[in-house]
């Protein structure tokens, strides 16, 4: 089931978090496997099923991070095993940040190649700020033309992520 349709809230990168916090408590109470001891095991289970549905939910949608991934994937923009079709300008400047970090010799050539991918990922942050702005008030295409904008963000992110670890490895020797 759909962890927005569950709250009975709508689709959204920004969500109420306080009426989700109160969802979250309500069907806790309702589901709470201690008030349904007296039930059939087969209602016993289907309470279980609830609230552990209930957990994921709250723990998905209340995280920024696995919100956004959890709305690509009902979207199936996100696929496990697939290859995303990076621009050939972002994958030219993250070659480029690649080379220059094998070459680096001192603190500060890493502090300054830091500072750049820093930038760079600062930047790809507010492109999803902006694009998930005001999704919620969208029409069926706009809001997919913000996905695919939104999946493109994700993945730069998720390839930023490897040279970022690079750079932890690098400032480790010095």
């Amino acid at each position: 089931m759909n962890y927005f349709e569950f709250y009975g809230i709508k689709e959204s990168f920004t969500p109420d978090m306080a009426l989700l916090k109160k969802k979250f408590y309500e069907l806790s109470k309702q589901y709470h496997p201690d008030f349904h001891a007296n039930e059939d095991d087969d209602k016993q289970q289907e309470i279980l099923e609830l609230s552990t549905l209930n957990n994921k939910a709250y723990q998905t949608l209340s995280d920024p991070y696995k919100r956004l991934e959890y709305i690509l994937r009902t979207h199936e923009l996100l696929v496990e095993g697939a290859k995303p079709q990076l621009p050939a300008d972002f994958l030219m400047e993250m070659m480029d940040i690649n080379e220059r970090l094998m070459e680096i010799e001192d603190a500060e050539q890493l502090g300054h190649l830091t500072a750049e991918v820093l930038a760079v990922e600062g930047d790809i942050k507010q492109k999803i700020d902006s694009a998930t702005r005001g999704y919620v008030e969208l029409d069926d295409t706009a809001k997919e033309n913000r996905l695919n904008e939104i999946a493109d963000c994700y993945y730069r992110q998720k390839y930023l992520l490897r040279i970022k670890e690079s750079l932890d490895t690098f400032a480790a020797r010095f």
